[in-house]
């Protein structure tokens, strides 16, 4: 094997649940690479073996699942950057939980991360493009969900490390697709949706192609809907008439064992495929339990049936996606297919009423991000003619401000690489520190959002608004956050490196941010305008008090009952929790005090020019 090209060469890899595939650009071409067998799809299983050895990846792994299913890690993309119990999903291994809140499994009581599992898969990859392509590659382009945060995004990217890979960008893999989509079409400008269900995840992106050039305008989903899930669903149907028809609890599925469940999923897997192109299908599994065979009918509609609750829940992430890119269905130029398990019927049917078009299914759907993948490694790596790819958060990033407010630094659908700051001072007499709290979210409360991490930025204690402190986020083209915040007093910087973003909130929240924020929007704005509200009075009393106090007698009667009045009003307004009627109140004392503060400031200006002689 030789290494002349190993410095130059990118590889792509689509790091998926289910499957995983390798690529690379070859004489000015983007493919997908096989193994010596001939296979371009690899499982993204592991089995260990007994007493130690190498570790086994790919198909001879997947067959092993059924026999050892506790030595037999698979979908462990599930569990990277997570923490235990925090996926909501139970697999047929043991798992425990981890250094800093994550999650390991456990194969004969050895601990490993599912960076570590992942890291065999990326170097069996690696060793499949090195056999392929006859020389050591070293580079690759690794594509991820776009909903992985920070740390998800992170492990990624260490696992690649772990293989023995430098890499060299992560990329969303709606946006690999696209990619592959896109990159052999015709000039001009399009709108096009991808619609991604996989095996544990799906992802709807609206991009903007135009001449090269990629701009995501935004992107939904759901980090556990997948392929996987339809086939618990049908696992536990086969189960339930197998245990109606021998005398077993139909609803005994999750007392049963670690084998039996792996057999179930194994058949319901091959069920799901078959249900695809035929309108029946038997299951069989013979000496299932003891002497009894499983053989059930299972037809597209039971399967359909299955899926309804699921489709729903991809058809609102549609419908969402259209709303935050400000596009109609009919603006859209085609509705690109990716994951295996766009090949269900019912899932085309599905994408075509809610998008009001058939689907494009010219590309393979297992395929297309391993080749996306591969097509920008081809573009950094200067292989293929130089496309410009814009990427956009998926949720807003800000931190919390004085009263508990969300102050958004860098919205929703932001691009990037991309970076933004904002300055920031104390809130009260004598602070001596400010808590940065960083939160990435669509609520308009600080409290409803999901917190990244914080850091204090210490200063000398100072009145109220002289300390400032500079806040900047920078994103990167790989997702990944950083918060600088500077002293700007002292020019010292604290530089904070976010490694555990999902430690201490659960996925969900991210899922649900968005429509969570629009179910709540009315509360939500009314709770801001109530605690702005209160902050304005609470600084507007305090101050109408000492300035009627430096006043004195020079106030007459008429204004003082008008003031006195005003300020009753207000206090009153407070206890109410009516924001609109505070503000009110706030208006009129406002008012009702204009007169009041520019003698105020008469007086010290003619005190100031007396102390310096000038009068």
């Amino acid at each position: 094997m030789t290494t002349s090209s190993s410095d130059s060469t990118i590889i792509g890899i689509d790091l998926g649940t289910t499957n995983s595939l390798v690529g690379a650009v070859v004489s000015g071409f983007p493919i997908v690479l096989a193994d010596a067998n001939g296979e371009r799809v690899t499982p993204s299983v592991v089995h260990y073996p007994l007493g130690g050895g190498a570790p086994v990846v790919g198909a001879p792994a997947l067959r092993q699942r059924a026999l050892t299913p506790e030595r037999t890690i698979h979908s462990a993309k599930r569990l990277i950057g997570q923490r235990q119990g925090e996926t909501g999903w139970v697999p047929e291994y043991e798992t425990e939980a981890g250094d800093g809140g994550g999650v390991k499994v456990v194969v004969d009581g050895e601990a490993r991360t599912p960076e570590e599992v992942s890291a065999d898969v990326l170097r069996h990859l690696k060793a499949v493009a090195e056999e392929a392509l006859e020389h050591d590659v070293r580079r690759a382009v690794i594509t991820v969900p776009a909903y992985f945060n920070d740390a998800q995004r992170k492990a990624t990217m260490r696992a690649g490390e772990m293989a023995g890979l430098e890499v060299e960008r992560i990329v969303s893999e709606p946006t690999a697709a696209a990619l592959a989509y896109g990159a052999d079409r015709k000039e001009g400008a399009q709108k096009v949706a991808v619609y991604d269900l996989g095996g544990g995840t799906f992802d709807v992106s609206v991009l903007d192609i135009n001449d090269g050039v990629f701009h995501v305008l935004a992107t939904a989903g759901d980090t556990r809907l997948g392929g996987d899930d339809f086939d618990r669903e049908l696992a536990g149907l086969i189960w339930q008439r197998f245990a109606a028809a021998n005398g077993r609890d139909p609803e005994g599925y999750g007392d049963l064992s670690a084998l039996e469940r792996a057999k179930l999923m194994e058949v319901a897997r091959d069920v799901k495929h078959k249900l695809s192109v035929t309108d029946e299908v038997t299951a069989e599994i013979p000496f299932f339990s003891g002497n009894a065979h499983v053989s059930e009918v299972i037809t597209r509609d039971d399967f359909e049936g299955l899926l309804q609750p699921y489709l729903a829940r991809c058809a609102a992430h549609c419908r969402r996606v259209l709303i935050d890119a400000n596009v109609e269905a009919a603006d859209l130029a085609s509705v690109l297919l990716v994951g295996g398990s766009t090949r269900i019927p019912a899932v085309r049917a599905s994408v075509a009423e809610v998008f009001g078009q058939e689907p494009d299914t010219s590309q393979d759907p297992d395929e297309v991000v391993a080749k996306g993948a591969v097509v920008q490694a081809g573009i950094l790596s200067g292989s293929l003619r130089n496309m410009v790819l814009v990427d956009v958060t998926p949720l807003s990033l800000g931190i919390e401000t004085f009263g508990g407010l969300m102050n958004v630094i860098l919205p929703r659908n932001s691009t990037i690489p991309a970076k933004a700051g904002e300055v920031f001072t104390n809130a009260v007499d004598g602070q001596s520190a400010m808590c940065v709290r960083i939160l990435q979210g669509e609520r308009e409360m600080a409290k409803d959002n999901w917190e990244l991490g914080r850091v204090d930025v210490p200063f000398e204690p100072s009145p109220r608004g002289q300390a400032r402190v500079g806040v900047q986020f920078k994103i990167d083209e790989n997702g990944v956050l950083e918060v600088l915040a500077r002293n700007l007093q002292t020019n010292e910087d604290t530089v904070l490196e976010i490694a555990n973003s999902a430690v201490d909130v659960a996925d969900e929240r991210v899922e649900q941010m968005v429509a969570d924020s629009v179910d709540h929007a009315f509360e939500d704005m009314e709770a801001r305008i109530w605690t702005e509200a209160k902050m304005k009075s609470d600084e507007l009393l305090p101050a109408v008090s000492a300035a009627m106090e430096v006043l004195g007698d020079e106030i007459d009667a008429e204004e003082k009952a008008e003031i006195d009045a005003a300020v009753a009003a207000v206090e009153a307004a407070m206890q109410t929790k009516d924001a609109n009627g505070l503000k009110q109140a706030n208006r009129k004392l406002d008012d009702a005090t204009e007169q009041l503060a520019a003698r105020l400031v008469e007086k010290a200006m003619e005190e100031s020019m007396e102390r310096r002689g000038l009068l």
